[in-house]
């Protein structure tokens, strides 16, 4: 822009026509030409971008903290909390609670969910879900309503049927869950062989109880229930009870001078 300028005697003494332009704004043609300017412009961007969201019914808790991509589309009445980041692709529904702290990269969000503290990346939550705090959705994970995903829960290529919930500490990979389960804390999909991925289903009204290992492939049928600690490698029937670990022995006075 050094010569810019000059372009209008140029422009003049090659006889062409010069007209004006008046700005409303003296921002929209500010330049930018090391990276401390550019932080100046995004921050300018930033205030137009979540100024049209407030104006459209969103709450912004603090904008000077809330960073929102200019093709992201918020419902009404959703309320963003600080340090919340909406990138590119994602769609936000009405009535949803959204941070603090959170990260929602090209995804779907309905109505009535809440995300607190958590990492969703190409994934789709549905109606009156809950996730977080800490709980990281990887690309391809699908919630249905009034899922639970808790905290240090991570859902990876995974369709979880409504109403079920894994509260805290599990990762579920590769799997296919119905409506109604209940993952216990500590659950893990076994879904790597150390060269392929394999797949797992949990049927409707299954139970899987804490610090169990599903060992895919397996199939958990409706209403089937894991005992809390096992191993699972085996399919298990509708309505089966499964307990796969090793049955406890106490060894008399061997406890003492241990420690």
């Amino acid at each position: 822009e050094y010569y810019l300028t000059d372009t209008v005697k140029v422009l003049n003494d090659e006889n062409f026509k010069i007209g004006g332009w008046l700005l409303e704004d003296t921002d929209d043609i500010k330049a930018v030409n090391d990276r401390v300017q550019l932080s100046e412009v995004t921050k300018i961007m930033q205030k137009r971008i979540n100024q049209k969201h407030m104006y459209a019914g969103v709450t912004i808790i603090d904008p000077d903290n809330t960073y929102i991509e200019d093709s992201v589309v918020i419902g009404i009445d959703t309320v963003i909390y600080p340090n919340t980041y909406l990138e590119v692709g994602t769609v936000i529904g009405s009535q949803c609670t959204i941070g603090p702290n959170t990260r929602i990269i090209n995804s779907l969000v309905k109505n009535n969910v809440t995300i607190d503290s958590s990492k969703i990346i190409e994934s789709a939550i549905d109606d009156g879900t809950n996730v977080g705090p800490f709980a990281y959705l990887r690309p391809g994970s699908n919630l249905g309503k009034n899922v639970k995903i808790g905290d240090f829960v991570e859902v990876k290529k995974s369709t979880i049927g409504d109403n079920s919930k894994s509260s805290h500490l599990s990762y579920i990979g590769d799997a296919e869950v119905g409506k109604n389960v209940n993952i216990g804390c500590g659950v893990v999909f076994v879904n790597y062989d150390g060269k392929s991925k394999h797949k797992t289903i949990v049927g409707d009204g299954a139970f899987v109880g804490s610090n169990s290992n599903l060992v895919a492939p397996v199939t958990i049928e409706e209403g089937g229930y894991v005992a809390a600690g096992s191993t699972i490698t085996d399919n298990v029937k509708t309505g089966d009870l499964a307990i796969a670990r090793a049955r406890q022995v106490n060894k008399e006075g061997k406890g003492k001078n241990r420690f």
